[in-house]
């Protein structure tokens, strides 16, 4: 067994360490009994004493207890493991081990635990791809597993200090350079990672798994161009790896590829068959396409009974249409008691069994079930409200202050179409990518990159430095910044002169779409505040909305977003359209015409049709816009109501005035 780091450092573990060496466990439980009961070093030296003594019951009653507790402690699951597997319990030992090392890469025997079990099970492919992981650990120097390890427990600072002191002596140590830039993601400065990670696989290109950091960091970047460039690479290099091969699947999946990631993930379900990660994956494919039948399928599959995979039994609360049976329901509630379970597979069964709950019209359990998923995941975010109202006011100063002209790139082919999640835009994007003259691509993530640019482009990686190196910016810095916007954006579109970025919070970001693209159309569309917020609220996002996780922060959010919209509307006058989901939803023919006169586009049938267009959706409304509108949608806040009084606090005057005071008619 291992100790961590505080044990190691607490000197009021010394005796009962040294008790455990010599193997009097009865006398280290004792020396316990003085340590706080619930403290995660006592449940985990004490359960680690019982186990050994033979209490295996017992002992596992402790661990249990621990990773309640403390859901991330890592030897907490190893030793879960070692326990399982003297019951004669491998797959559960298998999964116990796999958690482990999910939490704490440097614990060598979990991985090679897991490989043991896999081997003996005959599963060689599955070991394979665990022997990189036990390669690096034999490789690594000690001074960098101490940094794993203490990186893995928490401890940023100390793990960032020994991880530099060790890179002072061997400065293009590719290992070194890829734990500085795990460090480097955990603290938010993604900049730095992505350097690091590229310079890390210029000075060692043969090594797989820093490539592979460097695709993930990519793909965190949204820079999937060139995540699918260096995930081919890997593929090509050895195409019957299944972990370079499924990367490879997904990034395509993510650039719109679908043919070729899904022959991609049915090469992989032919290898591993069952699967439920790649299943998964496949069903989002498959969904994203139309065949929602076929995806179905899929996520069912991956729900199968033995199975642990929350993330299936989510996409099928996703998909809007699903409806879940009380069987379904008693099995999710029943993984919810697994103990080693993912907190993030708690927080996709959360949002589940919400869903399902809901649909029976069991209101106050489908709310508790909301609330414990989104507390989970607010828990886990480093989002201050305080700071994005900062943000906002200071948008407003800079463009107060700053003397606007037409200096950007001309271009006139961007439609933004954005404002808060949840609000319409897909269905605003499927009426208009209906167009013959209009592609729809999905929520391009170029406007964003290019903020976090300038947001670290100063080395003091101050919050706002955006908006504030806006007013920096020569006349042909804004030239350049919006012909790269639309080179990047090339290769989501097709052959239509005008094309879709429909990313909701670009919002946020008016002032430097306006800078960089004065010719662009801009269509703010919303939603009523208690319709739209409670609808992020029960709607688990994959990123970047972290503000819907609490009711208050998505009150403010919400009011400040109107706050500032009302600010761009009267910064930019006439040039933003305002859309009102409600006034679509109530005579679609009108404000269609409304959309195409602004955009300067001809009337087209087809817009009217628009759930007839067969195109990729990516967002959760993917089944709803392929539908004739309904109305039923426009209100599903009100059965709700009474758990929202914190929501309807925080909106306070914007819960009746949230529509633009100036907007473009």
């Amino acid at each position: 067994f291992f100790y961590s780091e505080r044990a190691l450092e607490d000197k009021k573990h010394a005796r009962i360490k040294d008790a455990m060496q010599s193997k009097p466990y009865d006398l280290a439980i004792e020396l316990l009994s003085d340590e706080p009961a619930d403290e995660s070093e006592t449940l985990y030296l004490r359960a680690v004493c019982t186990g050994r003594l033979g209490e295996s019951q017992k002992a596992m009653a402790l661990l249990d207890r621990l990773i309640s507790l403390h859901p991330k402690h890592a030897r907490g699951f190893q030793e879960r493991g070692h326990l399982l597997r003297v019951l004669g319990e491998d797959n559960a030992a298998l999964f116990a081990y796999g958690r482990a090392t999910q939490e704490n890469p440097a614990l060598h025997t979990s991985w090679r635990a897991q490989a043991e079990i896999l081997l003996t099970q005959g599963r060689t492919l599955e070991a394979e791809r665990l022997k990189p992981h036990i390669q690096r650990l034999i490789d690594l120097p000690q001074q960098l597993i101490y940094v794993m390890d203490v990186l893995s427990q928490g401890f940023i600072a100390k793990a960032e200090q020994a991880c530099r002191a060790f890179l002072q002596e061997h400065p293009h140590h590719g290992e070194g350079m890829r734990l500085l830039a795990q460090i480097a993601i955990q603290l938010n400065v993604l900049d730095e990672a992505e350097f690091l990670l590229e310079s890390a696989v210029a000075f060692d290109p043969d090594n797989a798994p820093l490539r592979l950091d460097y695709v993930g960091i990519l793909r965190k970047r949204q820079k999937l161009v060139e995540a699918s460039e260096q995930a081919l690479m890997l593929f090509e290099q050895d195409t019957k790896n299944v972990q370079f091969k499924s990367h490879y699947a997904v990034i395509r999946m993510q650039l719109g590829d679908y043919e070729t990631a899904l022959r991609l993930f049915d090469e992989l379900l032919s290898d591993i068959p069952g699967e439920p990660v790649t299943l998964t994956s496949k069903g989002h494919a498959l969904k994203t396409i139309g065949r929602t039948e076929d995806a179905i399928a899929c996520y069912r599959e991956a729900c199968r009974e033995g199975v642990v995979h929350g993330e299936a039994w989510q996409s099928l609360g996703n998909l809007k249409t699903y409806r879940f049976d009380d069987d379904d329901i008693e099995q999710m509630q029943k993984l919810l008691t697994v103990p080693t379970l993912r907190s993030m597979d708690k927080v996709y069964l959360h949002f589940a069994l919400g869903k399902a709950f809901e649909d029976f019209g069991r209101v106050d359990d489908a709310f508790h079930m909301y609330e414990q998923g989104n507390a989970i995941k607010r828990s886990e975010s480093r989002y201050i409200a305080e700071h994005m109202t900062e943000e906002f006011v200071e948008q407003q100063k800079v463009f107060s202050e700053t003397r606007l002209t037409k200096a950007g790139y001309p271009a006139k082919d961007p439609i933004f179409i954005l404002g808060m999640p949840r609000a319409g835009s897909t269905l605003l994007e499927q009426i208009l990518s209906s167009h013959s003259l209009v592609d729809g691509t999905q929520e391009l993530p170029n406007i964003l990159a290019i903020v976090q640019h300038l947001r670290t482009k100063n080395k003091d990686f101050n919050r706002l430095n955006y908006p504030r190196a806006l007013a920096e910016l020569s006349s042909d810095a804004l030239n350049a910044l919006g012909k790269k916007y639309i080179d990047e954006t090339q290769t989501y579109r097709q052959a239509a002169p005008y094309f879709i970025d429909k990313m909701p919070n670009n919002f946020r970001h008016i002032g430097l779409i306006k800078s960089i693209l004065p010719n662009c159309k801009i269509i703010d569309i919303r939603r009523h505040p208690l319709s739209c917020c409670f609808s992020c609220f029960k709607q688990l996002f994959a990123e970047g909305q972290e503000f819907s996780y609490n009711l208050e922060d998505l009150g403010r959010y919400y009011k400040d977003y109107v706050g500032l919209m009302n600010y761009w509307h009267e910064r930019f006058p006439g040039e933003i359209l305002h859309v009102q989901y409600e006034d679509v939803v109530e005579d679609l023919p009108s404000q269609v015409q409304r959309v195409l006169d602004y955009c300067e586009l001809p009337f087209e049938e087809a817009c009217l049709n628009y759930w007839a267009t067969d195109r990729a959706v990516k967002t959760p409304s993917s089944e709803q816009v392929r539908k004739p509108i309904f109305k039923s949608g426009v209100e599903n806040w009100q059965q709700f109501e009474h758990h929202l009084d914190a929501l309807k606090g925080a909106l306070g005057n914007t819960l009746k005035s949230y529509r633009p005071k100036n907007s473009t008619p």
